[in-house]
């Protein structure tokens, strides 16, 4: 892998080329997936929140694919674990390994260690394997036999699950579902989108070969770190910061709602509409960010009443029912 700090990489560390390559991401990936542009937008904002997402979709709407073709185009590690019900914490955090030739334990990396993690059917596997994430994403770092062991950075994990299967699945607590930046909704493909899949594959697109696909680095660490401090700047008023506040208040009144959203919710939610407020070329922080990223930042950390999920009420529905009714600032 080629320095991202140097010159013929092409990476540099200014915030305007940043934003520029982060940009060019879309048209990277594009030409691996079809159709999937806010499912991008929302892991690069996630990449610039230094936070995690959590990818929902049925088989087959290129979830893993998108993950891939996202760390070709970063020229990131990355790793898959997939979870079954028969999987240990050490197989994803590793382990100490005893080496007969020197007498000795040595410590054995799990695939954790890289930058984007794939957790692929995360719901597949018991609690005790799904927590021994939570180190991982909160702190940056694992713990084995007392020894804290930092992680790459960037660090993201991204984890899918089946909205339609409960047969064998183990869901999400409530703890770990905060711990998600994002959750991203991956639609099935138009019909358009479904013919431009298919033209791919009949011309002879291998999704295992994203080289052969055309899929090239366009941004890197050093483009990352550019955008993140830029982003860091970017100036939000006490206006949008009481507009979050009160959103999120919102959902612990709502009838339909048994759980709202918490105080780490309200802060993950001015992260997102910070770097989208960024993305989109602006440096303050606008009400319609925070509309734009209200639902992927929220629909995960409440919990609905199970007779509001009897009439068919969504976390969805509810959010933005509430969006609709929280005043807005000018």
């Amino acid at each position: 892998m080629m320095d991202p700090t140097t010159d013929n990489a092409g990476y540099t560390g200014d915030p305007g080329k940043a934003r520029a390559s982060l940009e060019a991401l879309r048209a990277e990936i594009a030409k691996a997936v079809v159709g999937q542009d806010p499912a991008v937008t929302g892991l690069v904002v996630a990449l610039l929140c230094r936070g995690h997402v959590l990818l929902e979709g049925v088989p087959g709407v290129a979830k893993t694919l998108l993950v891939r073709a996202l760390a070709s185009a970063l020229e990131l590690d990355t790793k898959r674990v997939q979870f079954t019900p028969d999987l240990m914490p050490s197989d994803v955090t590793g382990s100490l390994v005893y080496d007969t030739r020197t007498a000795e334990f040595s410590f054995q990396p799990g695939p954790v260690f890289t930058n984007l993690l794939l957790a692929d059917e995360i719901n597949r596997t018991p609690p005790k394997t799904q927590s021994s994430l939570l180190e991982a994403m909160e702190e940056r770092q694992v713990t084995v036999d007392g020894t804290p062991r930092p992680l790459p950075d960037p660090f993201l994990v991204a984890a899918t699950q089946n909205p339609v299967e409960y047969e064998g699945t183990y869901p999400l607590p409530e703890a770990q579902l905060d711990r998600f930046l994002l959750k991203l909704t991956i639609p099935l493909p138009s019909r358009q989108d479904e013919i431009d899949v298919l033209t791919r594959h009949a011309e002879g697109f291998n999704p295992r070969d994203l080289r052969a696909a055309g899929v090239r680095p366009v941004a890197g660490p050093a483009d990352l770190e550019a955008a993140r401090a830029a982003v860091a700047k970017t100036a939000i008023s006490p206006e949008i910061t009481a507009y979050v506040v009160d959103i999120c208040r919102a959902t612990r009144e709502s009838p339909s709602l048994t759980l709202g959203v918490s105080p780490r919710g309200a802060t993950a939610l001015l992260a997102t509409s910070r770097a989208w407020a960024w993305l989109t070329g602006r440096d303050y922080v606008i009400p319609d960010d925070v509309k734009a990223l209200a639902l992927p930042t929220l629909r995960h950390r409440v919990q609905l009443r199970p007779e509001a999920e009897m009439e068919g009420v969504t976390a969805d529905s509810v959010i933005n029912a509430i969006l609709a009714h929280v005043p807005v600032p000018r």
